[in-house]
């Protein structure tokens, strides 16, 4: 793996960081009508310092609040949602590193990020297993040191177009453990087969573990599948994430409903009004209704991503406050039913704006609905639903799992 010191990061809502979603906005919808992996735009993220978005400016980052990381991922997945999407568990990565309670570890893996590194995931899998911490994946001690690394995992959003994967797997003495390893060491393979209609290129498919050798150092504990989990934000992290690249995708609706209501010539026949659709009082209903709805997800989005900057303001020891963790998981849980509740729908308004003519597929615009749609499977709206519902009636706890 041959990475080189990454000149200053990006620091948010600079002009050079507008002019990089910019740069990256040409040609996304080229590249999703055609299949093209966005490795070109992650190699200018790369170099503009953007995975160390988060990392403080004295430790050679951009020194982020959580509102404005959730801010740039809106426009960035307003500019290319796939590659918003690619970053999401790096973006996770990295705010565990900013928590870590060990100074040592967490200056190592500082140092690998601010070598310019992304990293990618392994965690969730394809088997009769209930979704959580039971994996088929294994590590097992290797007689010469280290341990090694069998198994296969699915959904490895973005780890195609990263430097690192973290993995984690089943452990010896029937613990879980993970380690980050390099993409190209012996017995890694990433298969780009993800197969859904929609965030088609983010690479959410396969990665195959073939007695793969993990250094001790590369090697933590986490503790037992069954066993009792600190409070974390991890979790309402991980989910408002989507949220966030959902909000970007409404952007991208509201600028293509735009585009499309001032580039058509003629109305319906039948309209109010025999003049352009430009000046149609309905089509301009539609088209407001749209950017309204696009302001509302971005609101919304934003507001919960300060419940989790107070979760990770509470941070002692590595751990948040029971209290600040639970209200981030509430308001990243009420986001998701709030921007899941209109989000499909507004994604297919873009059609009442241009008629047949806009489902033409050199338009492409029937990305977004597939987009949105398969973001939101990411996570079942009816049961974020009920489950706030029993918390707010009966004060329940959530899920204790980054799946919720």
């Amino acid at each position: 793996m041959s990475l080189t010191a990454s000149t200053p990061a990006i620091r948010p809502g600079s002009p050079e960081l507008k002019a990089l979603l910019a740069r990256i906005a040409v040609g996304a919808e080229e590249r999703e009508r055609e299949l093209k992996p966005p490795f070109e735009a992650i190699g200018w993220i790369k170099e503009a310092g953007l995975g160390r978005l988060r990392i403080p400016v004295e430790e050679g980052g951009g020194g982020a609040s959580v509102r404005e990381l959730f801010e740039t991922v809106i426009a960035l997945a307003e500019a290319d949602s796939n590659v918003a999407h690619i970053l999401r568990t790096h973006y996770w990565f990295v705010e565990q590193q900013l928590i870590a309670p060990d100074p040592d570890a967490r200056r190592r893996a500082i140092a690998l990020l601010n070598s310019g590194a992304l990293v990618g995931n392994g965690f969730s899998e394809q088997s009769k297993r209930p979704v959580g911490l039971y994996f088929d994946t294994a590590f097992t001690s290797d007689p010469e040191g280290g341990y090694r690394l069998n198994g296969a995992k699915y959904y490895s959003t973005g780890t195609l177009y990263s430097d690192y994967t973290q993995i984690w797997a089943a452990a010896p003495d029937g613990r879980i453990a993970g380690a980050v390893i390099p993409i190209d060491r012996d017995g890694v393979t990433i298969e780009d087969d993800w197969d859904g209609f929609g965030q088609r290129l983010t690479a959410t498919g396969t990665t195959r573990l073939d007695n793969v050798h993990v250094a001790e150092e590369e090697y933590y504990d986490i503790g037992e599948p069954d066993g009792p989990l600190p409070p974390s934000y991890y979790g309402a992290f991980l989910q408002l994430y989507l949220q966030a690249v959902t909000a970007g995708v409404l952007r991208s609706v509201r600028n293509d409903a735009v585009a499309l209501t001032r580039r058509r010539k003629r109305n319906f026949s039948h309209a109010g009004t025999p003049q352009t659709p430009s000046s149609d009082r309905q089509v301009l209903q539609v088209v407001g209704e749209i950017a309204a709805h696009a302001f509302a997800a971005e609101a919304i989005t934003v507001i919960a991503a300060e419940r989790i900057q107070d979760a990770f303001d509470s941070v002692a020891d590595g751990v948040p406050t029971a209290h600040a963790a639970e209200a981030a998981q509430l308001a990243a849980a009420e986001a998701k039913v709030a921007v899941d509740g209109f989000s499909y729908a507004i994604a297919t308004k873009l059609f009442d704006v241009g008629g047949a003519s806009a489902t033409q597929a050199a338009y492409n615009l029937d990305r977004h609905w597939r987009n949105v749609r398969t973001i939101s499977t990411h996570n079942p709206t009816f049961l974020k639903a009920s489950a706030i519902g029993d918390h707010v009636v009966n004060g329940a706890s959530f899920p204790a799992n980054a799946y919720f």
